[in-house]
């Protein structure tokens, strides 16, 4: 140990790092936990977090084909090979192009399927929000209504004016107490 020591912690520098013992994990299990451990013993440097891989592309094809392969029948053995390639390289390149297409449609129809729920979500709202003010015009119509006839009954002037008074600015305590919470039920529901 002492050697060890002596190889890792020269003489003419000062010991900034302690000498640490080589550790080979035997499994995945202790591979990740050394690189934990090895990540905790600074915990103010970054850890590093690998970019995402770029998306694989294929390559474009030539513009200018200069070894344009005929069906002569001087054509050397080496040409089927090269051929070959070609071939393969062609039908990755079509295959990818399917693919993005693929993508790209599925991604439109997507976006189709979110505009569609969320205009049906507006029309179920609004139909909603109209019966509920439906409801609320046929209270008030029945409320006045019961009060003209309360104050029919009453005969006096004085009285039902001022129970009036009284009664329009409960209701419109009231009214604004229901617009309130409308706003915050529908503050919930924006998307």
């Amino acid at each position: 140990m002492a050697a060890h020591t002596q190889k890792n912690n020269k003489p003419g520098k000062s010991g900034g790092k302690e000498a640490q013992p080589l550790i080979i994990a035997k499994t995945p299990a202790e591979e990740q936990r050394l690189k934990l451990e090895r990540l905790m013993r600074n915990p103010d440097k970054p850890a590093p977090i690998p970019d995402r891989p770029k998306e694989w592309n294929p390559r474009a094809p030539p513009e200018f084909v200069r070894d344009v392969m005929g069906s002569s029948a001087g054509a050397g053995s080496g040409e089927f090979h090269v051929y070959r390639h070609l071939r393969r390289r062609e039908y990755q390149r079509q295959d990818f192009l399917d693919k993005m297409a693929e993508k790209l449609n599925k991604d439109d129809d997507y976006l189709d399927k979110l505009d569609k729920n969320k205009q049906a979500a507006e029309e179920r709202t609004a139909k909603r929000r109209k019966k509920r003010e439906k409801l609320k015009q046929k209270k008030l119509l029945a409320k006045k209504a019961k009060l003209e006839a309360k104050n029919k009954k009453e005969g006096d002037a004085e009285k039902s004016s001022e129970s009036s008074e009284e009664e329009e600015e409960e209701e419109e305590e009231k009214e604004e107490r229901e617009a309130e919470d409308d706003a915050e039920h529908l503050a919930g529901w924006t998307v």
